[in-house]
């Protein structure tokens, strides 16, 4: 019992490192961008509306909307928009035409992650390295420089994993909630009425009285949300439970105090709205508070970076993406992963994002958009998940999730707004990959199509050649192939150029599924095939690490038990040549050609030896 307890806090301190890094730090600048916006009059009813705002909001977004309904809805344990997308389109595989257009909406969610991946890291630290200017106003020429060589260290240190650094991650958070509570009860004690901003009919009296001001701001007060999809997303990780558990005891708690202190402190003096979260520390706080508060906005870019490794490492399995380099950085957790493509990809976009838009106030005008689309299509595919798969009635399930979609949509359309203010960069990246994984997509069903067209019967071929067999040679030949059931052009060629067989065939075609993880029992399907030749089929979930060899190790027992010295891997590496005609347009194609001609090797995303491998290639029009 004593060991339960032991592990549960454990996933809890962890969880608050990782999942609440982003929703943690969004108090450097949420506040700030209401009232900066001008928009608001600076009043006391208007403070306590806003605050009450801001307390409904995380309450019906976080704490029912993810806390209670989202989590639920795990897949195998897993959570995060690919995990839903991988739900929803189960739910309704009877329904093609609806599980395309779902799957669709779900691929355009993740893609803009990544926007929300470049903006996050970019506005967390921009804004925490901006309380210098608080201690001086001759700092300011400091902080985009200074900004830059803090996020340069964070990407150069991904390639050595975060094992090293991770467990740091929850005790640091847990001083910075600790810190901003303190700071909040600091000036809650000087102004105690400011708590009666809890009750709601503060935020319904300010939304009554200003319905145009309040849908203008909507777009700011989402910020205090951002990273609340997180909870959701490393539901894998920590489980639900120490999610819930952090967020009701730690998280929720500090939030509330520290935006609720910043109202006491602008109550008593409306000029600390130019940075209320610095201006509620002490002279003598405020240099190591800064300190403080970069290391945990680093914290929460590093979750947000981890997740995008996963997350596209999770999409490459999908078939949306072409095969990344991946590195493993633990021998313990496979969870663990660096994509140098990714990194460095990311890296760039984040410079740009600093060195366009400059502060932490012109960076909140671009955030908020891809959060809050993620957010609608979450709901979105809710429905799907809890109707179909569920099978809650239906007026229950539109009860459940249109609420949300409503309050969801009010601060999508606000955020809009925004759209020429800054909005438009998380969108445009989000866009290009999402053009890169249709056309991905796209392009593969294509190449497929053409070779199971030019391709031959694999058993009538067999048939065909044992009528006068080859020369059969000692060892084991694993012919990987994308179509069960095709003869892959590297026996074709093998036969060919060689004129051989040997003596144990494997024709293997590895297949990824839309559910997190397949386990070893499920692992193989095999299919003997007359002569010594077996027909395999290895399947793997979107977040299983593919190991050939590993996998075929269950063949030992079957027939066919392979010697790591005397098996060799024949794989096809196809150059795609675009032509006209009817696939895609023309520059889809060129632009496949190039994905597919830059893919990173089979063999090594399959882990298998190089020593063993052997490509035979060819070229193919589509």
């Amino acid at each position: 019992m004593s060991a339960s307890k032991s592990s549960l806090a454990a996933l809890t301190l962890g969880a608050i490192g990782v999942v609440y890094g982003d929703i943690g730090t969004s108090v450097l600048y949420a506040l700030k961008e209401v009232f900066g916006s001008g928009h608001v009059p600076f009043t006391e009813e208007n403070i306590y509306g806003i605050l009450s705002i801001f307390f409904w909001t995380l309450t019906v977004i976080v704490s029912i909307k993810y806390v209670v309904l989202v989590l639920r809805a795990d897949n195998h344990g897993e959570g995060g928009l690919v995990a839903m997308l991988a739900l929803a389109s189960q739910s309704v595989k009877d329904k093609p035409q609806l599980r395309r257009v779902l799957l669709l909406l779900g691929i355009f969610g993740t893609c803009l992650f990544y926007g929300d991946g470049v903006i996050t890291p970019a506005i967390s630290v921009l804004s925490a390295v901006e309380g210098l200017e608080v201690i001086s106003p001759g700092f300011k020429r400091f902080v985009i420089p200074l900004t830059l060589v803090i996020l340069f260290c964070l990407f150069a240190v991904q390639k050595r994993g975060t094992s090293g650094i991770g467990k740091f991650f929850g005790p640091i958070t847990v001083v910075w909630f600790v810190t901003i509570a303190g700071l909040g009860v600091s000036h809650i004690i000087d102004q105690p009425r400011i708590l009666w901003a809890i009750s709601p009919h503060y935020a319904l009296g300010f939304i009554w009285n200003n319905p145009g001001i309040t849908f203008i701001i909507l777009g700011a007060v989402v910020l205090c949300v951002t990273g609340g999809e997180a909870l959701y997303a490393d539901m894998g990780h920590f489980g639900k439970k120490p999610i819930r558990l952090a967020w009701f005891s730690i998280v929720m708690p500090a939030l509330t105090l520290n935006y609720f202190g910043q109202g006491a402190l602008l109550l008593d003096y409306p000029e600390a709205v130019k940075n209320p979260f610095y201006l509620m520390a002490p002279d003598w706080a405020l240099l190591p508070l800064v300190g403080l508060a970069t290391m945990a906005t680093v914290i929460a870019s590093q979750a947000l970076i981890s997740g995008a490794f996963s997350v596209t490492k999770q999409v490459i399995q999908l078939g949306y993406l072409p095969r990344l380099r991946i590195d493993h950085t633990s021998v313990k957790d496979t969870g663990q992963i660096y994509m140098p493509f990714v990194n460095w990809g990311l890296f760039v976009a984040i410079v740009l994002a600093v060195v366009m838009f400059k502060s932490s106030s012109n960076l909140a005008a671009a955030y908020g958009i891809a959060v809050c689309t993620d957010m609608l299509i979450t709901t979105i595919l809710t429905f799907y998940v809890i109707r179909y798969n569920w099978k809650y009635p239906l007026w229950l399930c539109i009860g459940a999730t249109g609420f949300f979609f409503v309050v969801d949509f009010a601060f999508w359309a606000s955020n809009l707004l925004k759209f020429f203010e800054g909005g438009w960069f998380p969108l445009a990246i989000g866009g290009a990959i999402f053009t890169l994984m249709v056309t991905w997509k796209d392009g593969r069903r294509l190449l497929n199509e053409k070779l199971r067209a030019d391709s031959l019967d694999l058993s009538s071929f067999l048939e065909a050649v044992f009528v006068s067999p080859p020369a059969r040679v000692e060892g084991t030949a694993v012919f990987l192939t994308a179509d069960k059931g095709s003869v892959p052009n590297a026996l074709l060629h093998n036969l060919k150029h060689n004129k051989v067989l040997h003596a144990n065939n494997l024709f293997v075609t590895v297949k990824s599924h839309e559910v997190p993880w397949i386990g070893l029992d499920k692992r193989l399907q095999i299919e003997s095939l007359g002569h010594d030749c077996w027909q395999v089929i290895i399947n793997y979930g979107f977040k299983n690490d593919p190991d050939v060899p590993k996998a075929l190790e269950q063949m030992r027992g079957r027939g066919c038990a392979l010697d790591a010295m005397t098996t060799s891997y024949f794989l096809s590496r196809d150059t795609v040549v675009p032509t006209l005609g009817q696939g895609m347009a023309p520059w889809r194609e060129k632009l496949f050609a190039q994905m597919h001609h830059n893919a990173s090797g089979a063999a090594d995303f399959l882990n298998l030896p190089n020593n063993s491998v052997v490509e035979l290639g060819s070229k193919i029009e589509i």
